[in-house]
């Protein structure tokens, strides 16, 4: 998005209504990320569940998204993308109204899975259709979707705070029908799926022979790492608190805001002023920074602290959100299409964060509740590391296009 004038404003100007029906099915698949954040202590209390496997809430949810990265290319050219959109709109609402009915939290895990299949192969393919259908240009339907991505993490926690507060099982509820009424949307005003013959073939393993390219293949484990620490926030943080659903909820709708803000209107201008590569490094130090801070009000019990690094983790995370998806496809090379290399980035990315999600509670069990941040500085370190190794473009030298940040507006 480097040297682009467009606002976000002009963005919104004379867009369809398919592309305005998409964006809303968009918003509310991304609250299922933090939609679960403000009720985890009251799950816990309720269903008696061990934190390994409230922290399995996310793994699996993003562990289901790591195998689907490969699948939804190939689902999209078979079966055509509104059916894969609209399939996986059907998904996350069985999977969210059986959840309000779940007695356990293994059927809760269960039923995470199915939502993570859902979830990946919506936005997959809700984004190239708001690029394809979009007035504009690319640029603004690009803006669209991260608006809609940020409109999604910050409303997300403040409806599970708020219907939490009632019973933990309202959100749940809540999010299938709106959710529901969006599959219903959907489906009545997209336009039919063309014929097959007029889609590009994918094969399904050519995201993960893409990840040759040594550049690209460690930039997407430097994301993997960062992914990581972001996701040590989302499963940990919560439990690390201990609040109640509107006060954890409050914290995370911060932290929503403040990615949304960040990842539309700071991301590009820190990328003109030091380059796309220079600001992914300068926002990694940053979110080293706010681990550190967590993991020391951990440790001296100051909630406060804790909250606070929370939400001020959302102004780097959203720069990296948009950023460093610049810096890993800048690293392929012609023969590869970028698409292609783009789900291979994506494979490994949210790979870190399953990895992270699952890790968290077994790293608080054996080195006290503190060490999961401590183990989130290590991540970003190591993605800085992955960086410097790697070299790529010096800071100013490669400016963000349209093409490059679509991946960047799918990391959630």
């Amino acid at each position: 998005m480097t040297g682009n004038s467009h606002s976000l404003t002009e963005a919104f100007k004379g867009q369809p209504k398919t592309v305005w029906v998409t964006a809303f099915a968009a918003v509310i698949a991304f609250m299922g990320i933090g939609l679960v954040d403000p009720i985890l202590n009251t799950i816990r209390e309720a269903l008696n569940a061990p934190e390994t496997k409230l922290t399995l809430l996310f793994g699996v949810y993003m562990g289901v998204q790591v195998v689907a990265m490969l699948l939804t290319g190939w689902a999209a050219y078979r079966f055509g993308p509104k059916r894969t959109l609209t399939t996986g709109l059907v998904c996350i609402v069985i999977a969210a109204g059986v959840s309000t009915f779940a007695g356990n939290i293994d059927q809760l895990i269960a039923l995470r899975v199915i939502w993570g299949l859902g979830n990946a192969l919506f936005i997959a393919t809700a984004l190239a259709f708001i690029v394809g259908q979009a007035t504009g240009g690319q640029h603004g339907a690009i803006l669209l979707y991260e608006a809609a991505l940020g409109a999604g993490l910050a409303v997300g926690p403040l409806l599970g705070a708020v219907l939490g507060e009632w019973t933990w099982r309202a959100p749940f509820g809540g999010t299938a029908l709106l959710m529901l009424a969006g599959a219903i949307l959907c489906t009545v005003m997209l336009p039919p799926d063309g014929p097959r013959t007029e889609r590009q073939p994918v094969a399904l393993l050519d995201p993960i022979k893409a990840l040759r390219n040594r550049a690209l293949l460690i930039n997407s484990i430097g994301s993997a790492f960062y992914t990581g620490a972001l996701f040590t926030v989302i499963a940990w943080a919560p439990i690390a608190m201990g609040l109640r659903p509107i006060y954890a909820g409050m914290i995370f709708f911060g932290w929503g805001l403040l990615t949304a803000l960040a990842g539309v209107f700071v991301a590009s201008r820190v990328a003109e002023a030091i380059g796309d590569r220079g600001g992914v490094m300068a926002a990694i130090c940053g979110y080293l920074v706010v681990m550190l801070l967590a993991g020391v009000g951990v440790v001296g019990d100051q909630v406060w602290l804790i909250g606070a690094a929370v939400v001020l983790s959302g102004i780097p995370s959203g720069i990296l959100n948009t950023l460093f998806t610049g810096v890993a496809m800048s690293a392929t090379d012609e023969s590869t299409p970028r698409s292609v290399a783009s789900a291979g980035y994506s494979f490994l990315r949210w790979m870190g964060a399953a990895a992270s999600a699952i890790l968290v509670a077994y790293l608080g069990q054996w080195f006290g509740l503190a060490s999961p941040f401590w183990f989130a500085a290590g991540y970003c370190a190591l993605a800085l590391f992955a960086l410097l190794i790697t070299g790529g473009t010096r800071p100013g030298e490669h400016e963000v296009d349209e093409a490059d940040v679509l991946v960047g507006a799918e990391e959630f």
